[in-house]
């Protein structure tokens, strides 16, 4: 097995600068993650009608579910990969990969076939009808059977992240968001030859992106010497998905909460109309917008704390986590400001539909004050898992999602107040925050102590 070229990065150098420079890095692609929601949501919403909007939003939650299991077994590998690298095993590491990457492709297949089988129903459960219903099939359907380009993106992604290779990452994720941009008009509102197809066509043209950003990126891991498949056995790779699992599986789990609140949240918000989902759906795409940055910040975070925790350097960890969620609270909570005051300004940029404004602008007027606290929580959780602890995290997040938003946003809607379902969404993420962040503290003070001091260890 040929030695890898990635080396533990993220184990040297000053903390503050070491994360601020590799959130730059990362700063294209989160721009270019919020890009894909936004330029969707933008050519879709100039189709005239609330219908097309309203069936992306009961997209969603799917979309979410699936992302979730890719993203649970991404966060595995990364895990993994990170403390191999923090205990400088190239050959683990290079094992880790090569699995990991076989383990989401054949995921992606098996949920593809039952994705298209079942979509349907979901669709119905969650409220759709009539012709939303129908553009809402015809979305997934596409992007059903082309999930094996997201799941292998993503996964190479966050192996280049966790391999501290960042820019590398950052580069593959815009790349993909432009071509995405040049084909959403081509194949929504049709040019030459090319017949409009409306919201099939913003599928087609996901699933194109991602295809060209996945080849590339395995690529680039074959090359540097992360991808090989020439010395696997049986018995390695089985070795290496068990080692995924143990984080990947909790990972799974607390990520899917998300898209159980989504879908318990859609089917609230649909009681309230498709002019409701719509808005909500909207709304939802633009509030991405404000974690460009931190974003940035947290998709190196795990990594980081990995390979620190890996190597046995747990002050370090430990101001990670410190330095992450001060530079939240100072970045997020004026954000969350500007949204509030200038969101009748901004939703006009994405729908002329007044009654869908007015829905947008009542979520932008609550959800944002508690920006600073959703990434705070993330962070810790992050922390949490980095550190062999991805247990706690799925407990956590099952805390705030089944324990404080569904029960509610079920009490705003027995009480008829879509503004009530906002409301519900803010105190969930302000209160999950809060418990989060002090069982990570608990966590990070129970870590040794290390005979380096942190001074010593930033100058090597």
């Amino acid at each position: 097995m040929s030695e890898t070229h990635f080396k533990a990065e993220y184990t040297k150098g000053n903390i503050g600068k070491t994360m601020l420079k590799a959130a730059f890095a990362m700063l294209p692609a989160t721009l270019a993650m919020s890009g894909y929601n936004i330029t969707d949501t933008y050519f879709i919403g100039q189709l005239g009608s609330a219908i097309p909007l309203a069936a992306m939003g009961y997209t969603f939650p799917v979309v979410m579910l699936v992302g979730c299991i890719f993203h649970g077994l991404g966060t595995g590998t990364m895990a993994n990969l990170a403390h191999a690298l923090g205990r400088n095993d190239s050959r683990q590491a290079t094992a880790l990969v090569s699995s990991g990457i076989l383990l989401v492709a054949l995921v992606a297949i098996v949920l593809a076939g039952l994705g298209i089988l079942g979509a349907d129903q979901i669709f119905i459960r969650l409220g759709a009808k009539g012709e939303t219903l129908f553009q809402a099939q015809t979305y997934m359907n596409v992007w059903f059977a082309g999930s094996i380009t997201a799941a292998i993106s993503n996964e190479g992604n966050k192996i280049l992240i966790a391999a501290g290779a960042p820019r590398v990452s950052s580069t593959m994720m815009v790349l993909g968001m432009l071509i995405n941009a040049l084909l959403d008009p081509l194949f929504i509102f049709g040019w030459g030859t090319i017949p409009a197809m409306g919201i099939k066509g913003a599928a087609i043209a996901t699933v194109a992106s991602q295809a060209l950003s996945a080849c590339v990126i395995l690529v680039i891991l074959q090359h540097r010497g992360l991808l090989s498949f020439h010395s696997a056995t049986w018995s390695g790779t089985a070795r290496c998905w068990r080692m995924i699992s143990k984080y990947g599986i909790p990972a799974i789990l607390g990520m899917l909460l998300m898209p159980l609140a989504n879908f318990v949240i859609t089917k609230i918000t649909a009681e309230f109309g498709d002019v409701a989902v719509a808005g909500v759906s909207a709304a939802s795409r633009l509030e991405m917008v404000a974690f460009v940055f931190p974003m940035a910040l947290g998709t190196t975070l795990m990594p980081m704390i990995a390979q620190n925790y890996g190597a046995g350097l747990y002050q370090r960890v430990r101001d990670c986590l410190r330095f992450s969620m001060t530079f939240a609270f100072l970045f997020l909570f004026p954000m969350g400001l500007i949204f509030a005051i200038f969101a009748p300004n901004l939703v006009v940029f994405f729908t002329p539909e007044e009654s869908v404004q007015k829905i947008m602008i009542a979520f932008m007027r609550i959800i944002p004050f508690g920006f600073c606290m959703v990434e705070c929580m993330r962070f810790a959780g992050f922390a949490l898992s980095a550190c062999g602890h991805p247990q706690a995290d799925a407990w956590l997040k099952a805390l705030r999602i089944l324990g404080m938003q569904i029960p509610f946003s079920l009490l705003a809607l027995y009480f008829q107040s879509l503004n009530g379902v906002f409301w519900a969404r803010l105190l969930s993420d302000i209160l999950g925050a809060i418990i989060t962040m002090a069982f990570a503290w608990q966590m990070l003070r129970q870590l040794p102590i290390e005979n380096l001091s942190t001074e010593a260890v930033m100058q090597t």
